[in-house]
């Protein structure tokens, strides 16, 4: 009798929650995939005379300039998802920052050995008289 009476609960708790778990569930991968786009198009990189220009977010825009005197070293990288998407993101590491690096997502293998061979050309060419 009271294993039926536990069945029965479970069957009227799992009745409602389950329908509402799938939906929350649904809205917050609906949520994640609006994000990711809007991050995706709000994202800019520039390459000048003096430094890496950075553009990005989606609430809180952030604009980030990093000269070319105080980039110490460049990596290309590629997580597991980046490789799965047949991407990758070039890190760059500078001199006295409170983040030290700064790192450009969703780029192309090709595109990102390109960028770290460009970034290592003009931090080499940069004089250090120029340093801000």
């Amino acid at each position: 009798m009271l294993g039926t009476l536990v069945a029965v609960g479970l069957a009227a708790v799992a009745r409602e929650w389950v329908p509402l778990g799938a939906l929350v569930t649904l809205l917050v991968g609906v949520l994640g995939l609006v994000l990711a786009v809007l991050r995706y198009r709000r994202w800019r990189f520039e390459l000048q005379a003096d430094a890496l220009y950075l553009e990005r977010g989606v609430l809180t825009r952030v604009r980030t300039v990093v000269p070319f005197v105080r980039v110490q070293h460049v990596d290309t990288q590629r997580s597991p998802v980046e490789r799965l998407l047949g991407l990758s993101s070039v890190v760059v590491y500078t001199a006295g920052s409170r983040s030290a690096d700064v790192t450009v997502p969703g780029l192309t293998p090709d595109r990102a050995d390109e960028l770290q061979a460009r970034l290592r050309e003009l931090a080499v060419e940069t004089d250090p008289g120029d340093a801000v």
